[in-house]
């Protein structure tokens, strides 16, 4: 059938198993959402208030579903407002594909209204992207694209279209989903040296990130420790890849992961690494981290490899197949030893717990909030973050109950980027999300409760409102003789009414008891709700491996820097 550019691309998404976009229509948009009119019964469009939103929300769709999630913009500033979801998705690994429209092939070049290389801007934060100047070639891109952000390690790819194209016809035809690009499989001497490694240690530490989430093999992973004796840590990128209940996890390691995750990795002599980049917030100091220690990394990307830090077995192939072949070769051991180190580790992270508990007494503090989320939230509840110290206390005492339920942004650390991203989750799951932000991170992107309030979607906001930027005002705290540099918000902001002012319900709570009223009440809206949760300015993030430093000089109590447990 003969369609024009605009409906092939509309079309493809469709044949692609699109279900849901996000976008902003605009001048060299249009055509295309006008095909979107004409196929609203076969695709949902989400309408944000800004592009970023849009980008934001395909992004927080993706991770907590796998899929590829979509958003479309216009030429020039709607093009670039997805700049930053781009390299938000980019540096997690998401499969997102984002349609751009761009003026005529005949004005490209001539400065013209709301002209942009986007292709050009976006070139090292996408796995690919297309300029299609020819409709012929305008559907197999699309697929392509698809096929490229889903394979190996995944990412957005980008698609510029001019309007010419879009106005232009010819014939389509539908095609099946080809599959992912093949990955290279390791080799067995590669498998076999991995599992000798790993069958040689005394103290083995499995170690997860978002390569190893993605793949859904949290099951398989906790039978490796059962039968290996090892004990499971992750990065923040890792976090429900692995249930929390399961007692051979010990949370996330690094910067501020829990301490006997941190601690059990620096004492291992075998670590095996799935999916991990081992950044700079896992590692520390890198001259110091895993002296002594083997290393294994899996990884679908050769780049990462030795990036970091030096292994002493790095394999580059299907990370799934690659981890299931060392498992079966592993040995079923005893390490009793090992064990009593993890349990020893445990216990001083439980008084580290009480004492933060005695301090608080009755105060309305990090902890008591996330045990009143805990103890109320719904099954299946998808923890969505934005960036700052809430985010940090949301990967240290959220309690997850299946894979796929943070939606965080890790290696760019965008803030702002919350509240698109739980609303594409809550579109692509319809199971019950609760954001985690801060008065910084919800006063970037708050337009978007606009958005929230149209569809009606059930969004429960916990607003950590400390009246600063919280994550930044530790470091000043700690590392800045207390130079409190324009990290005090000085803003008059009532968080209740601005809510009601969109259209949303607003709750205020200083107490625990009124916290835990608000947000069980909160629970029965259909709609967004946000609760403006005081919590005091001094509350800081702990433990906290200092910048430069190396576990051995984490901080686990702010009166006592440095002091070890």
């Amino acid at each position: 059938m003969k369609l024009t550019g605009a409906e092939i691309i509309i079309r493809t998404l469709i044949e692609q198993g699109v279900t849901d976009v996000f976008g902003y229509p605009g001048g060299q948009v249009i055509n295309i959402y006008d095909a979107i009119y004409k196929y609203q019964d076969e695709i949902n469009h989400v309408l944000t208030a800004h592009e970023q939103g849009a980008s934001h929300a395909a992004d927080g769709y993706s991770r907590a579903t796998g899929k590829v999630g979509v958003c479309i913009a216009t030429s020039g500033p709607g093009a670039t407002n997805l700049v930053t979801g781009i390299a938000t998705a980019m540096l997690d690994s998401i499969p997102m594909v984002a349609i751009t429209g761009n003026v005529p092939c005949s004005l490209i070049g001539k400065d013209s209204f709301q002209e942009i290389d986007i292709t050009g801007i976006t070139l090292p934060i996408t796995k690919h992207n297309y300029f299609v100047n020819d409709v012929t070639k305008l559907a197999d891109s699309i697929r392509e694209a698809f096929r490229i952000a889903r394979s190996g390690r995944p990412g957005p790819v980008l698609v510029d279209v001019p309007k010419d194209v879009q106005v232009a016809t010819c014939e389509f035809e539908e095609k099946p989903i080809p599959e992912k690009f093949p990955l290279p499989l390791a080799s067995e001497n590669q498998i076999e040296e991995a599992a000798a490694l790993l069958n040689a240690a005394k103290r083995p530490y499995i170690y997860i990130g978002g390569g190893a989430a993605g793949l859904g093999l949290g099951k398989q992973i906790i039978e490796l420790a059962e039968k290996t004796d090892a004990f499971i840590g992750c990065t923040f990128m890792g976090l429900s890849a692995v249930n929390g209940d399961c007692d051979r996890f010990l949370g996330m390691q690094g910067m501020h992961g829990h301490y006997a995750s941190s601690m059990a990795q620096k004492e291992a002599d075998l670590i095996l690494g799935i999916g991990v980049r081992f950044s700079d917030r896992a590692t520390g100091n890198v001259s110091k981290y895993a002296r002594g220690t083997k290393l294994i990394q899996l990884d679908p990307d050769f780049s990462e490899i030795n990036k970091n830090v030096l292994v002493d077995v790095g394999i580059v192939a299907d990370v799934k197949d690659s981890f299931l072949r060392i498992a079966a070769k592993a040995e079923r051991k005893a390490r009793p030893e090992w064990h009593g180190q993890v349990d020893a580790l445990r216990e001083r992270e439980a008084r580290f717990d009480a004492e933060q508990r005695e301090q608080a007494g009755e105060k309305l503090v990090p902890r008591r909030v996330f045990d009143i989320i805990n103890k109320n939230k719904l099954p299946r509840t998808v923890f969505a973050t934005d960036v700052g110290q809430h985010q940090m206390w949301t990967a240290q005492y959220a309690e997850f109950d299946t894979t796929r339920r943070i939606v965080s942004s890790g290696g760019l650390g965008t803030m702002g980027f919350g509240l698109g991203a739980a609303i594409g989750a809550q579109v692509a799951t319809k199971d019950p999300v609760v954001l985690i932000t801060g008065d910084g991170s919800f006063g970037m992107n708050l337009n978007e409760l606009a958005t929230a309030v149209t569809y009606k979607i059930p969004l429960v906001i916990v607003l950590m409102n400390n009246g600063v930027l919280g994550m930044v005002r530790q470091w000043q705290t700690l590392f800045f003789n207390s130079h409190y540099s324009n990290t005090t918000l000085e803003r008059k902001t009532d968080f209740v009414k601005l809510a009601e002012a969109f259209g949303a319900v607003g709750y205020r709570a200083a107490t625990p008891a009124e916290f835990e009223k608000a947000f069980c009440e909160a629970l029965k809206v259909d709609g967004p709700v946000v609760i403006d949760t005081y919590i005091d300015k001094d509350e800081f993030v702990l433990p906290m491996l200092p910048p430069g430093g190396s576990i051995e000089d984490l901080i686990t109590n702010i009166r006592k820097k440095g002091e070890q447990m």
